[in-house]
């Protein structure tokens, strides 16, 4: 959410639990990322090589693909920005949580 508040394009690159459903998302989906290819079976033993790196890293910065991922984060910025700030959704959500767990920690001290 960060890179989007910026209105910055994302290089997916996935290491552990939910960060490859999310990196497809952002990339099939959203449309604001390009993901990482990655070499190998299992997640600890995955390679990506200083070629692909520059590779994929060209492609976002000069690539047509690039261009149109760049574009749509920059239409993604100012909606970021609105969730993010005070009043938004996002922050919203999160002081509602917070009252939550403040309410559920009054009520476990009375417990007590």
């Amino acid at each position: 959410m960060e890179s989007l508040k910026h209105g910055v394009p994302i290089i997916g690159w996935p290491m552990y639990a939910e960060q490859r459903m999310n990196a497809t998302m952002l990339s099939n989906e959203v449309g604001v990322a390009i993901k990482m290819p990655l070499i190998g079976d299992k997640l600890e033993t995955l390679v990506v090589g200083r070629e692909e790196i520059k590779r994929v890293v060209r492609m976002v910065m000069e690539g047509e693909e690039g261009k149109r991922i760049r574009s749509r984060a920059k239409e993604l910025e100012v909606g970021g920005r609105a969730a993010l700030c005070c009043g938004g959704p996002s922050y919203e959500t999160l002081a509602r949580v917070t009252e939550s767990w403040k309410h559920h920690i009054n009520f476990c001290m009375l417990s007590l």
